[in-house]
C-alpha cells in the first residue's frame, strides 16, 4: 500500500520535497492545496494522479489522505494545522511554526491531545556531521558556541515584512538556533541587539531588521552567540562553531571540521538529510514508531520559544528569561 500524501503550499519548498519523495518506494502526491484553485491544479497537472484544492477543507473532504506536508509562510500558520488535527492526519511542517509562540504553542496543546505524528524540517539535525558532533560531545565539555547566517535577502514580497515572515531570526536563522539546542542544550536566558542598516532604505516594503546578534545562556552553564544579517549582495557563511576542551568543531549545512591540539580533520557529509527527515516521518506515519523523528512539533515550539525571546529583547532592550 502506497502513503497518500497531500502538500499545502506551492512553493519552492513544495516541489523540493515532492522531488525527493517521488524517487521513493510506497510514496504518492495525491493532492495540493494553495491560496487559489489556479495555483494549485498547476502544480498538480505536474504529478500523475494529483488534484488541486484551494482549501484545506476542500482536499481532506475529497481525498483519503495518509499525512500532509505544510509549506507555508511563518504567517499562514493555524488553519490547516487545525483542520488536520481535528482529522487525527500526521503532518510534516517547514520551519518556522509561526510568527509568534502563542499559536504554536495552542496547536502544540491539540496535538498532544489527539497523541498526532508530528514533524519539523529542521534537517540540520539528521546530517551526518551533527550526528558525528553529538558522539564526540559525550565526552567534552562545552564552553560556548558562535552561530552565525549571513547572507542576502531573499526575492519575496513576505520575508522582508516583520508580519510576514517574523524576521531573519525568526524565519532563516531558526535553523542555527535549533542545531544549537540540540547539540548544545536548553537555554534559559535570551538578549538581543538588532538594527536596520540599509535594506529598508534600497528595497521595497522592507519592515525587518536586516542584522542582528543574539546572546544565549543555557541550563549548563554555556553561552552562545548567533548572529545574521541579510544585507550582503552574496551568500556568505552559514553554521555553528563549538568551543570546546578538545578544541574547535566547526559544524557547517556540509561537514564537521574539528581543529585540536596537533591535528585538523574534516568529515564531510554523505548522506541527505532531507531525505533521512523523511525516511524518519514515513515510517512513523506507517509503524506509529516516531523514535527516528529528530524534531517533532513539540521539540520546535522550544527552539519558536528562544527566537520568539531574542524579538522581545530586541524590542525592549533587556535580556528575557525562558519558560
Amino acid at each position: 500500500m502506497s502513503l497518500q500524501i497531500g502538500f499545502v503550499g506551492t512553493g519552492g519548498f513544495t516541489k523540493f520535497h515532492c522531488n525527493l519523495l517521488a524517487k521513493m518506494d510506497g510514496v504518492q502526491i495525491r493532492a495540493f492545496c494553495a491560496t487559489s484553485q489556479e495555483k494549485a491544479d498547476r502544480l498538480a497537472a505536474e504529478w500523475d494522479g494529483a488534484t488541486g484544492y484551494d482549501s484545506i477543507h476542500k482536499m481532506l473532504d475529497a481525498t483519503s489522505l495518509d499525512a500532509v506536508y505544510i509549506c507555508v509562510p511563518p504567517m499562514a500558520h493555524g488553519e490547516v494545522e487545525r483542520a488536520l488535527i481535528e482529522r487525527g492526519i500526521p503532518f510534516f511542517v517547514e520551519k518556522p511554526v509561526g510568527l509568534d509562540l502563542e499559536l504554536p504553542t495552542s496547536i502544540l496543546q491539540a496535538v498532544q491531545e489527539k497523541k498526532l505524528i508530528t514533524s519539523v524540517g529542521y534537517h540540520f539535525r539528521y546530517m551526518d556531521s551533527t550526528q558525528r558532533a553529538l558522539a564526540a560531545l559525550e565526552d567534552r565539555t562545552i564552553g560556548m558556541g558562535l552561530g552565525y547566517w549571513m547572507g542576502g535577502m531573499p526575492r519575496v514580497a513576505w520575508w522582508r515584512r516583520q508580519d510576514g515572515s517574523g524576521g531573519q531570526f525568526v524565519e532563516q536563522t531558526t535553523h542555527i538556533v535549533d542545531l544549537m539546542r540540540y547539540v548544545m542544550g536548553e537555554a534559559v536566558e535570551v538578549y538581543a541587539a538588532y538594527g536596520s542598516r540599509l535594506m529598508h532604505k534600497i528595497e521595497e516594503g522592507v519592515t525587518t531588521p536586516d542584522v542582528g546578534t543574539v546572546t544565549i545562556k543555557l541550563a549548563s552553564g554555556a553561552v552562545a552567540t548567533i548572529s545574521n544579517t541579510c544585507m550582503l549582495p552574496v551568500g556568505g557563511p552559514t553554521g555553528l562553531h563549538l568551543y570546546t576542551d578538545q578544541g574547535i568543531m566547526e559544524l557547517t549545512s556540509g561537514s564537521l571540521k574539528e581543529i585540536g591540539k596537533t591535528i585538523v580533520s574534516e568529515y564531510k557529509n554523505q548522506s541527505n538529510p532531507y531525505v533521512r527527515a523523511h525516511e524518519a516521518f514515513l515510517h512513523a506515519v506507517r509503524s506509529g514508531d516516531s523514535s527516528g523523528i529528530l524534531s517533532s512539533y513539540e521539540d520546535a515550539v522550544k527552539t519558536q520559544a528562544i527566537a520568539i525571546a531574542a524579538l522581545q529583547s530586541a524590542e525592549q532592550g533587556v535580556p528575557v528569561r525562558l519558560g
